[in-house]
């Protein structure tokens, strides 16, 4: 524990320098502009910084990586609040109670909610990142390749099943991305597959390109797409932050930030879903539920402090298992590996400071925030003010270069075109974009694991199904698609109606 503290204290007093502090700051302001328009996202925001800053070093590019990232999904609650409109997917559960409150005149109050809520609720998960994510790489540690390979499995089961409204098309998604990522030589042999006599196929379709056209041109198209234009409302209160506001709501601030970050575990579980549990969770125990909807502050507080807290959730098996938890760590997991450095379970072996250094990094993202929320809010909204038709051209110039610049190949802004293009058709369709990025993610260690592990039982596939740790993820994965077959999903209701009447009976005859 002590050498822990003391790898911490290290990881921060090389952050104390004038330029990386720039750096933290100028990756928190772009963040926050992304997350206030309409349209963009904490993914794309990641995804374009990752392509400007490939010249910085590892760790002031990860800064500036996790800066934007937790500033964009801060910057996201100013329209949920003055719009009605969420920045990002994970500020919508802001929208009933934030915008009612900036109806009722108190829209700064709502806006300081929001900033006292995200900068604790970061806090509570910096500490949770410190906490589990070493005892988590130990415990990877004694993952083979036939656990990985279920445990990748289970990830693109996971974010099928939870992102969307229909578990069939984010397993789609999820396996379109894992062929999308067999694409090009194999790694074992260097043998062509799926290319199809094309020469440009051989080296792959590269992971920033494919992120750039899945959520940059394919929101710059739905936006260019929806002509509505909303009118913002005044700021006429104050936006400083209410503190006594924590206090008051100190249980939900905890519960939700608890739940956000478990949320982030999962693979594949977006921060929007941390937020809409939180705020089920609070109406669920409130002695006001009514007032949901309507300008709760307990509702707004809860969202807040759900979607921001899971950022460290989401970052935790990102590092300690090389599972990213939702799409934008899986494009800050992709930044890692393009600057040396390889999450999972051997980074504790390679990279021991590496894990105190993230946590310094997200305790100095929270802190930026915290400082653009105090002193920043009213130039930032200045942005909204920008008109989407020029706006949306700008960032697809920013797509097409992102695209080019990490590998200067012309084929990548093919890609990047073609995906993008698919991926607006298909998001109107009620596909998630999520699923494919984890299956492009998650692909080369699935296929990796399987080969692998198949070379080492020499052909067998028994040890993926008697290994104990690999039988564990298998029987999770299996019970995960049955449960959305009707009759299985009717039997286990059965049993759980059976399980709590029987533990009903109980305390009523202890009573």
């Amino acid at each position: 524990m002590l050498q822990g503290l003391q790898d911490l204290g290290t990881a921060w007093l090389s952050f104390m320098n004038p330029l990386t502090l720039l750096y933290g700051l100028g990756g928190a302001f772009v963040g926050i502009v992304m997350g206030i328009l309409p349209g963009l996202s904490a993914t794309l925001a990641i995804a374009l910084l990752t392509t400007l800053t490939i010249k910085l070093s590892a760790n002031d590019a990860i800064l500036v990586l996790i800066c934007s990232y937790v500033g964009a999904l801060y910057g996201g609650s100013r329209t949920a609040i003055l719009l009605n409109i969420p920045g990002t997917a994970a500020n919508a559960a802001s929208c009933a109670d934030g915008y009612a409150l900036a109806l009722q005149g108190q829209a700064g109050r709502a806006i300081g909610i929001a900033t006292s809520g995200a900068f604790v609720s970061t806090l509570l998960g910096v500490v949770c990142l410190a906490l589990f994510t070493p005892l988590l790489a130990e415990v990877a540690l004694q993952f083979g390749a036939f656990e990985f390979f279920w445990l990748t499995l289970f990830g693109v089961t996971m974010s099928g099943s939870i992102v969307g409204g229909d578990p069939l098309k984010g397993w789609l998604m999820g396996l379109l991305g894992l062929f999308l990522a067999q694409v090009g030589q194999e790694s074992l042999y260097a043998y062509d597959r799926f290319t199809f006599g094309w020469g440009e196929l051989s080296g792959g379709i590269a992971l920033i390109p494919a992120l750039v056209g899945a959520f940059g041109l394919a929101e710059v198209l739905t936006t260019l797409a929806d002509p509505i234009e909303r009118k913002i409302v005044d700021l006429k209160d104050s936006v400083l932050p209410r503190w006594r506001e924590i206090v008051v709501y100190k249980w939900t601030v905890l519960r939700s930030g608890i739940i956000g970050v478990l949320t982030g575990l999962l693979p594949g579980v977006g921060e929007d879903a941390g937020a809409w549990m939180s705020y089920a969770a609070a109406k669920a125990v409130s002695k006001e539920p009514e007032k949901f909807g309507k300008g709760s502050i307990d509702g707004l507080m809860a969202a807040e402090t759900g979607d921001m807290s899971s950022i460290p959730g989401h970052i935790i098996p990102s590092l300690a298992l090389g599972i990213p938890g939702s799409a934008p760590s899986a494009v800050l997991m992709a930044a890692m590996i393009i600057h040396g450095v390889q999450p999972g379970p051997m980074l504790m072996i390679q990279h021991p400071h590496f894990i105190y250094e993230v946590v310094a990094m997200t305790t100095l993202a929270s802190i930026t925030i915290l400082l653009f929320g105090l002193f920043g809010v009213r130039p930032l909204l200045h942005v909204l003010k920008v008109r989407r038709g020029i706006l949306m051209p700008i960032v697809f110039l920013l797509c097409t270069v992102g695209a080019f610049a990490t590998a200067s190949r012309l084929f990548d802004i093919y890609a990047m075109l073609f995906i993008g293009v698919g991926a607006y058709f298909l998001r109107r369709r009620g596909y998630e974009m999520a699923p494919l990025v984890l299956g492009l993610v998650l692909g080369p260690l699935l296929d990796k694991s399987l080969r692998r592990g198949l070379v080492l039982s020499d052909g067998s596939v028994l040890p993926f199904f008697t290994r104990p740790i690999a039988m564990a993820f298998a029987a999770v994965t299996l019970f995960t698609i049955l449960l959305y077959v009707p009759p299985f999903k009717r039997a286990v209701n059965r049993v759980k109606s059976a399980a709590a009447d029987a533990v009903r009976g109980m305390f009523a005859r202890r009573v």
